[in-house]
């Protein structure tokens, strides 16, 4: 389709050619003995759905085609209502009946899957005459295939339904008339208009209040990873909304009108018309491609779709995320003339009557009905940094409502302006850091400063990343959006208002000695997405830039720049490293190297990863990072001079829990007989706490075999702790996390612990499937009966999954890297394995173990989006790190080999 990616040959057929070449096709003849109209129709609704789909195909423009199949419909349903209402049923002296088309039937544009929402209008003694021949004529249209959305009213009562719902006056408001009485459709006409129901100020405010609840229902933002294109921010709803206003203030039939009424300019009107065949052209295929009535860009059909466009994948970018990065190009520009214009039809609907005098700012500025707009058409020419600094009055009037629609016009019209002289300017560089140390609406305005094409023309690096994707499950909003959303939640950070919901952050940033160093962190740590290479060393060469030009100090200047280059550090290190192990704080102790650069790094890591994907952010990923932070902060005071000795936390950790277990009148002698064959894994790897519990239910456990198994609320950690003590008997970790998986958990984390005396100390944090610990105490006791179960009854053993693949992963599958190091001072091999995620996993790798012998001493378990990058730290069956290349390929092999097999 090669129309859709670039600007091949059009068809120039007009739409009444179109329609009769369909009709054609269609072969509609008056239904006969031999040609019963049931066959016939559907024979009919066959042929044309092949031919909108080969003149698709064939660069036929999308409009026509969404009105030819009106046209189409039109026929069939005149063809239908003949058949059960004929003429003499309709003659003067009988009751009133026609037959209307409402919603996107009504407006002439039908996609292949769309609804066919029609309405049968009728006086109450027609209606009730012909109910028969109604409901037949209904279950016909569902007989044929039609998605039939109808419903059967007087004028009267549909006066009663739109005076109720906002929703039910639209529908009728573009309603049209395909059979039967003029009269009546023109008398339900008058009494759903303005002069009788939902005056222009009502409905107007109304469908206001409609947009921005749709608004909310997507997060306030369109960049989803799998938008909706009818109903999401920038999709056809808004362009929609836009044009009922239109026809219910002016009587507009067309978009056109606006251009003649001058809230948009023509290049304006091209544009928007432009961006609704782009997204009709998507609709159309989408529908095309499913076979129904599909509006969410899933997963499922981007790749398709792309390749449909005629995109195809380069050095740095898929072809997927080259359509997506247009897809949400044009969704931003739809917003942004859809703001302009609800600004511009307030103006004229709910402040016509407002005279009050413009409130002059400065010689450039002035204040007119609540909006900031400049003072004359030639400001920016004359004064390009009033560019800049239009954005900062944003910030230090907080009285005002916005920017009023006819100075928006004017940025983007002038946002060539902004060059590389405008970017050396000082004014310039000095309203920008302004901007950013602004104590007010720093996100708002950036975003601001984002819609209108500002930020991309001040800062040429950004232009790169706008509606930019990532075909991942981790990245859930554009590049850009996610970029502002980091600096969104790091402004929540400082302020006051906010401090209940991340207090510890809060406290954090309090102390930062300046803030907009974080705020250009933010916007420039995912700046090089999409060029090739390390987005953060790219980013950090851009960020250096940047702060060299806007004459940041050295020191300033050094913090940002390691900020950008190091700015998954912290997250890596949290999510894949061992934080019990003294020698991993120590490590990242002395990559900071200073309480400073870890509060900076602390802040960005946390809104980071708030910021790339709701769902990732939980309790569980906020307990690392506090736990990592804490630790390193205890490091620096200590001293790099003087790190953590193991063998002190060891002695420390046994103390403490000794104290705590005497006070429950144990001996000593008996505490220390448990622990004769812990390892010192054990006494690093569980807190005081944990240990007191474990050693309290070891002491308990009748000496009969079976194995202990119990269950603790780890509320910092926002999961369930699962404590399994029983002997070695091999395949536990298998066994263990394929009952987890059949129950439906997650595994957040393993801590797996053999004794020196053949006894597993494993634990497992794992959470249900909404994110939630687990709550109901029945539910408690499901998990805990079948993990005894398995356990006590080796030779049951079902390592097998009963979970269905999610339909979002079957997407994301890619091949799995497997690779080895040694952990030279613990004397075990570290296992990293990257694959694509799935149910029962975990359970698959311990399979893997069974089959090489190898006994499994810690896991640490990462889920990033589709991937799992998961930690093992192993040995062989005799406690001995595995170095020979041929066992490590042996392994590598049997991983394989059950990462594979379905």
């Amino acid at each position: 389709m090669s129309s859709v990616h670039s600007n091949s040959r059009t068809n120039d057929r007009t739409l009444d050619q179109l329609t009769c070449e369909l009709l054609d096709v269609a072969q509609l003849e008056p239904a006969s003995e031999n040609d019963p109209l049931l066959p016939q129709l559907r024979h009919a609704l066959k042929q044309s759905t092949q031919r909108l789909s080969e003149w698709f195909q064939q660069d036929v423009p999308v409009g026509q085609l969404l009105a030819a199949r009106a046209r189409l419909l039109d026929s069939v349903l005149g063809q239908v209502w003949e058949h059960f209402l004929p003429a003499r049923a309709q003659d003067a002296d009988r009751p009133a009946l026609a037959l209307v088309a409402v919603g996107g039937y009504g407006r002439g544009e039908l996609h292949p899957g769309s609804d066919i929402d029609i309405m049968i209008l009728g006086d109450r003694d027609a209606i009730a005459e012909q109910q028969a021949a109604l409901s037949d004529l209904v279950t016909l249209l569902w007989d044929i295939g039609l998605e039939i959305g109808h419903s059967v009213r007087t004028p009267e009562e549909c006066k009663k339904e739109a005076l109720a719902d906002i929703t039910v006056v639209t529908n009728l408001m573009e309603a049209r008339l395909i059979c039967g009485s003029e009269a009546l459709f023109e008398r339900m006409r008058t009494l759903i208009g303005p002069g009788s129901i939902w005056p222009n100020r009502a409905y107007f405010e109304a469908k206001k209040d409609e947009q921005k609840k749709r608004y909310h229902k997507f997060h306030e933002t369109a960049y989803n990873l799998e938008p909706n294109i009818k109903e999401g921010p920038g999709g056809l709803r808004d362009i929609q909304t836009i044009a009922w206003v239109v026809k219910r203030y002016f009587g507009a039939a067309t978009l056109v009108e606006l251009v003649k009424h001058d809230f948009l300019t023509e290049s304006e009107y091209q544009d928007l018309i432009r961006c609704q065949e782009f997204l009709w052209q998507v609709r159309f295929a989408l529908h095309t491609l499913t076979g129904r009535r599909e509006d969410r860009l899933l997963f499922d059909y981007q790749r398709q779709l792309a390749e449909q466009f005629g995109y195809q994948n380069d050095s740095s970018n898929l072809a997927v995320e080259q359509f997506m990065q247009r897809y949400y190009r044009t969704i931003m520009e739809i917003s942004r003339l859809n703001e302009m214009l609800l600004q511009l039809f307030e103006e004229a609907i709910l402040l016509a009557n407002d005279t009050d005098e413009p409130i002059s700012i400065n010689r450039r500025f002035q204040i007119r009905k609540g909006y900031l707009e400049v003072k004359h058409a030639g400001i920016f020419k004359r004064y390009p940094f009033a560019l800049l600094e239009l954005f900062f009055i944003l910030q230090q009037r907080l009285d005002l409502n916005g920017v009023r629609a006819s100075t928006v016009r004017l940025v983007r019209d002038h946002c060539h302006l902004i060059d590389d002289n405008f970017r050396a300017d000082l004014r310039a560089r000095s309203l920008f850091m302004e901007i950013l140390r602004h104590p007010n609406r720093i996100t708002r305005v950036l975003r601001r400063m984002n819609r209108y094409g500002v930020l991309a023309a001040y800062l040429p690096a950004f232009s790169k990343i706008v509606g930019r994707m990532q075909y991942d499950l981790y990245h859930v909003y554009t590049v850009d959006q996610h970029t502002l959303f980091v600096v969104r939640h790091l402004r929540r950070f400082y302020l006051p208002r906010f401090e209940h919901e991340f207090p510890h952050c809060s406290k954090v940033m309090q102390r930062l000695p300046k803030v907009e160093l974080l705020y250009i962190a933010g916007l420039y740590h995912d700046i090089a997405k999409g060029r090739g290479g390390d987005h953060s060393e790219l980013g950090a060469v851009d960020a250096e830039e940047f702060c060299q030009r806007h004459d940041l100090s050295a020191f300033d200047t050094r913090l940002v720049v390691w900020l950008v280059r190091n700015h998954l550090f912290m997250s890596l290190t949290a999510q894949k490293k061992d934080l019990q192990d003294p020698e991993v704080i120590t490590e990242f102790a002395r990559f900071v190297g200073d309480q400073l650069h870890l509060d900076y790094l602390y802040l960005l890591t946390v809104a980071d990863i708030r910021a790339t994907n709701p769902k990732l952010w939980n309790a569980w990923r906020q307990s690392l990072l506090s736990e990592l932070y804490e630790a390193t902060r205890r490091s620096l005071r200590r001293g790099l001079n003087n790190p953590i000795d193991k063998e002190e936390r060891i002695q420390e950790v046994q103390i403490k829990a000794c104290q705590r277990l005497r006070r429950h009148r144990i001996d000593r002698e008996r505490i220390l007989n448990v622990w004769s064959g812990f390892s010192d894994d054990y006494f690093l790897r569980y807190s005081v706490d944990e240990i007191v519990w474990h050693t309290r239910a070891i002491l308990k456990k009748a000496d009969d075999g079976r194995a202990l198994v119990m269950a603790l609320q780890d509320l910092a950690r926002g999961g369930t702790e699962l404590f399994i003590y029983t002997r070695d008997i091999g395949g536990i970790f298998a066994t263990t996390t394929a009952t987890l998986d059949r129950l439906g958990l997650t595994v957040l984390d393993a801590r797996i612990i053999t004794s020196n005396t053949g006894y597993i100390l494993d634990s497992f944090t794992v959470i249900e499937q909404d994110g939630k610990p687990i709550e109901e105490r029945r539910r408690l006791k499901e998990i805990l009966d079948a993990l005894r179960q398995q356990l006590n009854h080796p030779e049951q053993r079902n390592l097998q999954s009963n979970r269905q693949m999610p339909r979002v992963l079957k997407h994301f599958q890619t091949g799995s890297d497997i690779s080895f190091g040694q952990d030279e001072a613990n004397r075990r091999t570290l296992l990293e394995i990257s694959t694509s995620d799935r149910p029962g996993l975990l359970c698959r790798i311990g399979q893997a173990f069974i089959d090489c012998g190898i006994q499994l001493q810690n896991a640490k378990i990462a889920t990033i989006g589709a991937r799992a990058e998961d930690i093992f730290y192993i040995t062989d069956r005799d406690g001995q790190p595995l170095t020979d290349a041929t066992d490590q390929q042996a392994l590598r092999e049997a991983l394989l080999k059950h990462l594979t097999d379905s």
